[in-house]
């Protein structure tokens, strides 16, 4: 069974259709890229699969389950977790406390989301998940003055926290410096030992070191999707996208 399938789906604004008629297929432990220019409907696709937007039609379906008109949060408990392209960290808080938050929120769903749990049933998982994007040593510092790229990867944090089974990741490097787009690279490959990647990413050079499977929209539909090399040498795909 594939973790996730998407099929069929539309997204109308008005008389605008932002995403036409899109399935899509993910397997277990994959890491998938969707690529495409400007307008071409990637982030409303990937707010439909997290749940922020509801389709016009079609249906998502994780693990044979189907979870088409289900709000965010109960994706969330079922291990869709998304990181969004602005970061939406809380910056007067120090690391620690913005992982601690998510971890909250895992470990107590099922016992309705409301209870606290003491610091010593927390602290393994934000340790953890401050350990893999590497920013353990900084747990006590406040969020907001944090570097750029960290507090990006602080975000990465929050949702690894979450033990997701799907990470769906929009613009991950943006902003990032060549040293941390490689420290990226390195860890979304440790993450995908035990979690599916979803990510929508411009730097081309970052989705062809990564993905295994890359998805290519344009104008709400897909174009071509395979694995790098066929991407690479897809003739519309070069005129759409590579500008070729």
């Amino acid at each position: 069974m594939s973790l996730l399938e998407v099929i069929n789906v539309s997204r109308r604004f008005g008389g605008i259709a932002a995403v036409n008629n899109v399935s899509i297929r993910l397997e277990h432990g994959e890491i998938r890229a969707i690529i495409g220019p400007n307008g071409a409907g990637k982030t409303t696709l990937l707010n439909m699969i997290s749940g922020r937007i509801m389709p016009s039609s079609g249906s998502i379906i994780l693990k044979g389950e189907d979870i088409t008109q289900m709000r965010a949060w109960q994706r969330v408990m079922r291990g869709v977790v998304y990181t969004f392209q602005v970061t939406s960290i809380f910056p007067r808080l120090n690391c620690y406390d913005n992982v601690a938050l998510a971890a909250q929120r895992r470990l107590t769903m099922g016992l309705l989301g409301r209870l606290r749990l003491p610091q010593t049933e927390i602290l393994p998982a934000v340790s953890s998940a401050l350990t893999s994007v590497g920013l353990l040593e900084d747990m006590n510092r406040r969020a907001g003055v944090l570097p750029y790229g960290h507090q990006r990867l602080l975000e990465l944090a929050m949702g690894l926290a979450l033990q997701p089974e799907l990470l769906i990741l929009d613009e991950p490097t943006q902003g990032l410096a060549p040293v941390e787009i490689a420290s990226f690279c390195d860890l979304i490959r440790r993450t995908a030992r035990s979690t599916t990647i979803l990510l929508i990413e411009h730097n081309l050079r970052v989705v062809l070191e990564l993905a295994k499977k890359i998805t290519v929209m344009d104008r709400g539909m897909v174009l071509a999707e395979g694995v790098p090399q066929e991407i690479e040498q897809h003739p519309a795909v070069q005129q759409a996208y590579l500008g070729n």
